[in-house]
C-alpha cells in the first residue's frame, strides 16, 4: 500500500516572491534557493512581489474588456491577416498549436517600431518587425499596453537575473542578447466557452521558446501544467501574482539542467469567458543564444528532444517558425514563398 504522505501534492505551484531580493542577504538567499529548485525541477512557478502596481493591472484589464467588447467589426479592422508582421486580432479558431484549432480570440502586440522587410541576403525572420494594429475607438488601449509591456520586461529583466545567480551563474551574462532591440510580445486573450463541437482545447500543449512567460490570468482557472508524474494539473489562480515558466532556450542554455514545460489551456465551460495576457521575455531577433557556464552544468541531463520542433541557434528563426506554423492564413498571404511545400 502506498503511503499517502509519499505521493507528490500538485494543488499549486511554487510561490516566489521577487521582494525579497531586496531584504537582506539571508532573505536573498533563500529566495536564490526557492528559484534554483522551481526552475530545475518544475519549470513553472508563481510569482508575487514584484512591483507591478495594482492601477497599472486594472488599467490594462479594462482596455482589455473594452477591445474584446467591441463589435466584431471594428476588431476585424484589425484582422492580423492585414499584418506582415503576424500583428493585430485573431479571430477564434484562427490560431493553431500542434495542428489543432484554438479555442480563443486575441490580440498580438510587440515593441512597436517601424516595418522592416528584409533586404536581399537578410534573414526572414525581419519580417517579425513592424507596427502593431490598435483598434482606433480605443486610444487607451496602445497606451496601457505599451507601458506593460515595459514594466514587465523589467521585472523579467530582474527575475532573470535572480535566477541565473540562484545557479551560480552570471546574473547579467545573456543581457547583451535583450537590450533597445529585444523583441517582447504580448498577447490579450478571450478564452470565450468551449467550441460547438465540445472540443476543450483553448491552447494545445506547448513550450513557449523564449527565455521567460509571465502570464497574468482571471479567476476563472483553465491553464494546466505537465508535472513529475507526466499528467496535467490545474494551476489555481492566486490574486496578484504572475504564472512563470521556463522557454526552451533557456532549456538549451544550461543542456537542460532548467526545464521548459509543456503546459495547456482546458477552455471554460460554454458559457463562460476566461481572459489571460500572457508576456513573452524575448531576445533580439538575430541572437545567438549562447551556452550558460555554471557550476551545476556537469549534472544537466541534456536537452529534452523534439524531431517535430527544431531549435535554431538564432532566435529568430524559432519565432519566425512558430508563427508560420499558429497562424496559417497570415502565412499563406504574406508569406507563401517561406513555407514548405506540402
Amino acid at each position: 500500500m502506498t503511503n499517502a504522505s509519499t505521493i507528490p501534492s500538485y494543488q499549486q505551484l511554487p510561490i516566489i516572491d521577487l521582494s525579497a531580493a531586496d531584504r537582506g542577504p539571508q532573505a536573498r538567499a533563500l529566495l536564490r534557493a526557492q528559484l534554483h529548485s522551481a526552475a530545475h525541477d518544475v519549470g513553472f512557478f508563481q510569482l508575487v512581489g514584484h512591483g507591478v502596481p495594482d492601477e497599472d493591472t486594472r488599467r490594462l484589464l479594462t482596455a482589455m474588456r473594452a477591445f474584446f467588447a467591441l463589435p466584431e467589426a471594428e476588431r476585424l479592422a484589425i484582422d492580423n491577416v492585414n499584418s506582415p508582421h503576424f500583428r493585430g486580432y485573431t479571430r477564434t479558431g484562427d490560431e493553431r498549436t500542434g495542428g489543432r484549432q484554438d479555442w480563443r480570440d486575441q490580440l498580438d502586440i510587440g515593441a512597436e517600431r517601424p516595418a522592416r522587410a528584409p533586404g536581399p541576403g537578410e534573414p526572414a525572420y525581419w519580417w517579425l518587425e513592424g507596427p502593431n494594429q490598435w483598434p482606433a475607438a480605443l486610444p487607451g488601449l496602445r497606451t496601457a499596453a505599451l507601458a506593460w509591456i515595459d514594466r514587465l520586461s523589467a521585472v523579467a529583466e530582474r527575475l532573470l537575473h535572480e535566477l541565473l545567480a540562484s545557479i551560480g551563474a552570471a546574473p547579467d551574462f545573456y543581457d547583451p542578447v535583450f537590450g533597445e532591440r529585444a523583441h517582447p510580445h504580448l498577447k490579450l486573450v478571450r478564452y470565450p466557452g468551449s467550441a460547438g463541437d465540445g472540443t476543450g482545447q483553448g491552447v494545445g500543449a506547448h513550450k513557449d521558446y523564449g527565455f521567460l512567460t509571465l502570464l497574468l490570468q482571471d479567476q476563472v482557472g483553465g491553464l494546466q501544467v505537465q508535472r513529475e508524474d507526466g499528467r496535467f494539473h490545474e494551476v489555481p489562480p492566486l490574486p496578484g501574482a504572475f504564472v512563470v515558466n521556463l522557454g526552451e532556450l533557456l532549456e538549451v542554455a544550461t543542456n537542460g539542467y532548467l526545464v521548459a514545460t509543456n503546459h495547456r489551456v482546458v477552455s471554460p465551460p460554454s458559457a463562460v469567458e476566461r481572459f489571460s495576457v500572457p508576456f513573452f521575455y524575448n531576445p533580439r531577433l538575430d541572437a545567438r543564444v549562447e551556452p550558460l557556464p555554471f557550476p551545476h552544468a556537469s549534472a544537466a541531463p541534456g536537452v529534452t528532444d523534439d524531431p517535430a520542433n527544431p531549435l535554431f541557434a538564432e532566435y529568430g528563426f524559432n519565432e519566425l517558425k512558430g508563427k508560420l506554423r499558429a497562424h496559417p492564413l497570415v502565412a499563406e498571404r504574406h508569406h507563401a514563398e517561406l513555407l514548405s511545400p506540402a
